[in-house]
């Protein structure tokens, strides 16, 4: 009977962490009747065509589809144009997209929903990032006119340019436009892959309790979100359109994120057959409500000083309360943890051996998943070195490894804890309480939003307080299991969400919440006697999930090998060379530098978002590519700083220009008119700026350094049409690869020096 009754919780848990995963996004019984799902894909399917990055004939096309889309539905749109360089020295021209729909009431602030349509050079078609934001923004504002109610505040429809490049966009319309003065509130649509739940995250400079009430007061049904995350936001260098609103104009806003298959982020395989519905309509499920409520909603209130801790939680829906709660609780919990020791030891419930056992086992059993965790990605990449080619960090395997290192976590704890057969499970629970009382401690000094895991520490006291109660011999298995039920679920989603965002270097965090896990469910496991079974079970299903995912170690079609290939000409030297990012050489890569590669020396790194360097050169032949003309318009010396104007003309068709310097200090540097800031240009490193090209415009520059310096400016044309250069023959990549994101690839590269 005690086998059955442990099988059966253990199902009991295996159908609760499965609900709490179904749960996320919204099912197929989710289908609002104001606005059609088949629209908005249609809008994917239309804006992700092609690869329409800033500079781009499909960027034109996009801009004017939605340019169409907007004037369909009867409204007037502007676009705004202009230079921007971002914070990042990314120089671009912009192109925003502008809509109004005018409020009947008198509030000066308006509603804004915020969303940028260009996609990230050069192979990206851009469908989840971010043609789905654009698609349910125009579907939901259709909607919302046809509905022909007006509603009391303005609401403005900003589809921002060259987000991509470095928030270009969102800076120019915080900088130029009159606009910008009047927003309260934003609500932004992004995405960092092409499926999963869709995170709501916070951006704020103050408090978020009226953001909080008014957002759980709207009415969203399937809300994804929690004070962990905004509480790592807010420590971050997040880089979203609405960070520049945030922090360049005062502007509270929500953003609205899926994260999950990471490894299409960026990628052709950013495509439209690659979008998850349920993503979608989850996107779908937050716009709706949000925009029929803060439509009327006084935003010159959703400013606030007090921040409130919060989670999403299956039937409650949504869960918040003050940060003034934190240490009352915490403090509650410590006096509740030390009374119900004393009063277990008094009742013969606990003995000083048996909690000594429980630390022994958590630890041990704490420190082995830990190393296991810690060391599992660097042995990966050792087996598997193409790994190292997916700069993500999440491979197209990645859920495997979760699920597999999290059953190996399983599995150690059940093996160590059935080593202790006499330990109740009263002493077993006292230990990871206390690690969990430890956790709340850290994080109500250091990482406040993470406070809500207090809860899950309450629901393992009552369980400690009723087995340890002397006039009760044992305690009710389903008032347990719904003890321990806050603990799955808040828990089990952090085991799979921070792999998916930060990576499998971080899988240690899978296995250490595991345990963690394993711990506060210790009022069911800790009476099983077949633990030995359940380990055998939990290495069972690890191994069936470490096979599978060596199944899938490899590259297909659907699995692609991201590849890389530049040719670069140093027109000084007259030598020209190929080069790749790739770690792994596959077929069509090695054709170009085979036998011959060589480790690359230093410099020639170009910028990128993970600062990736060459792998391999090797020699290539001399082609007749013309580097710019580079004009000196002026050159003078006044007081003690050189001021020079020169002029960086394109010879032939080119899609950018990075400029580097030696080891000086340039004063000041304008491109094109505009400014680099002064924070830039004290941390810029090697790299002055990079010029994302439209039209082949020329590069104007005017630099201000000290008459004693020597610049020396390095100028990196190119262009991404290696593939289709008449000069070259380079063949169509194999099915089974696409061309490696967040670097620039596929490229033809002029190098020219000057000497100031």
């Amino acid at each position: 009977m005690k086998n059955l009754t442990s099988i059966l919780t253990f199902i009991v848990f295996v159908a609760l962490a499965t609900w709490r995963f179904y749960d996320l996004t919204p099912q197929a019984e989710y289908a609002p009747k104001e606005i059609s799902t088949e629209n908005v894909l249609k809008h994917i399917k239309t804006i992700s065509k092609n690869p329409h990055f800033v500079g781009t004939e499909a960027h034109e096309k996009v801009k004017q589809y939605i340019i169409s889309q907007l004037q369909g539905m009867g409204l007037k749109t502007v676009v705004q144009q202009g230079y921007t360089s971002g914070d990042w020295g990314n120089l671009s021209k912009v192109e925003n997209i502008i809509a109004t729909i005018k409020g009947t009431g008198n509030s000066q602030k308006a509603l804004v929903l915020m969303s940028h349509y260009d996609s990230n050079p050069h192979s990206s078609l851009g469908a989840s990032d971010d043609a789905v934001g654009v698609s349910v923004i125009l579907e939901a504002v259709k909607s919302f006119i046809e509905k022909d109610k007006a509603p009391k505040n303005d609401i403005i429809i900003l589809f921002t340019d060259a987000e991509e490049l470095g928030l270009n966009g969102a800076q120019l319309f915080v900088k130029e436009h009159p606009l910008a003065q009047k927003i309260g509130l934003i609500l932004n649509f992004e995405a960092r892959g092409s499926g999963g739940p869709s995170y709501m995250l916070i951006e704020t400079n103050g408090g978020n309790k009226n953001m909080i009430e008014s957002f759980n007061n709207s009415g969203v049904q399937f809300p994804v979100a929690n004070s962990l995350a905004y509480s790592i936001y807010k420590m971050l260098p997040n880089d979203t359109d609405l960070t520049v609103f945030r922090e360049d104009a005062d502007v509270e806003g929500f953003n609205f994120a899926f994260i999950d298959d990471h490894f299409d982020y960026h990628t052709a395989n950013d495509s439209y057959e690659r979008v998850n519905k349920k993503t979608v309509q989850h996107q779908i499920s937050y716009l709706l409500p949000l925009l029929d409520y803060y439509a009327n909603y006084n935003l010159n209130e959703i400013k606030a000083n007090t921040d409130y801790i919060y989670f999403d939680f299956p039937v409650f829906n949504f869960v918040y309360y003050p940060f003034s709660w934190i240490f009352p609780m915490l403090i509650l919990a410590i006096v509740l943890l030390i009374a119900f020791v004393i009063i277990g030891i008094k009742n013969k419930k606990l003995t000083g051996k048996g909690i000594f056992n429980g630390f022994l086992a958590f630890f041990i059993s704490f420190i082995l998943a830990g190393l296991i965790g810690y060391f599992c990605w660097p042995a990966l990449k050792g087996i598997y070195p193409q790994y190292a080619d997916i700069l993500q960090g999440f491979t197209y395997n990645g859920h495997f490894y979760i699920a597999g290192f999290t059953a190996l976590a399983f599995g150690i704890s059940f093996y160590i804890y059935s080593k202790f057969k006499k330990t109740t499970a009263s002493e077993l629970l006292i230990a990871p309480i206390f690690m969990w009382i430890l956790i709340c401690c850290a994080t109500a000094m250091y990482l406040k939003g993470a406070s809500f895991f207090i809860i899950p520490v309450y629901g393992a006291l009552a369980a400690l307080f009723i087995s340890i109660n002397k006039k009760r011999k044992k305690p009710a298995t389903l008032f347990l299991i719904i003890l321990c039920v806050p603990a799955l679920w808040i828990i089990a989603p952090l085991i799979q969400m921070f792999p998916i965002g930060l990576g499998l270097k971080v899988l240690v965090s899978s296995c250490i919440l595991s345990v963690l896990l394993f711990g506060l469910l210790l009022p069911i496991f800790g009476p099983y006697k077949n633990k030995k079974i359940f380990s055998l079970l939990s290495f069972v299903v690890c191994a069936f999930f470490l096979v599978a995912a060596h199944f899938q170690s490899g590259f297909t079609k659907e699995r692609p090998h991201p590849t890389s290939l530049v040719y670069m000409l140093d027109a000084d030297t007259n030598k020209a060379e190929w080069a790749t990012y790739n770690h792994v050489l596959d077929p069509w890569t090695a054709q170009y530098l085979g036998n011959e590669k060589q480790k690359p020396g230093p410099g020639n790194d170009f910028s990128s978002k993970y600062g990736t360097g060459f792998s391999y050169i090797s020699k290539a032949p001399l082609k007749n590519i013309p580097p710019p003309d580079i004009a000196i318009i002026s050159d003078t010396i006044y007081t003690d700083k050189r001021h020079v104007t020169l002029c960086v003309t394109p010879r032939r068709n080119v899609n950018r220009l990075e400029i580097l310097t030696n080891d000086v200090e340039i004063v000041s540097c304008t491109a094109n008119g505009i400014a680099l800031s002064n924070d830039f240009l004290k941390d810029r490193n090697q790299r002055l700026l990079t010029h994302f090209i439209s039209n082949n415009e020329y590069t104007e520059l005017n630099l201000v350094f000290n008459s004693k310096e020597k610049p020396q400016l390095i100028f990196y044309e190119a262009s991404n049409n290696l593939l289709n250069h008449p000069l070259f023959s380079v063949p169509k990549r194999p099915d089974n690869s696409i061309p490696m994101p967040f670097v620039l690839n596929d490229a033809v590269i002029t190098k020219k020096t000057l000497q100031l």
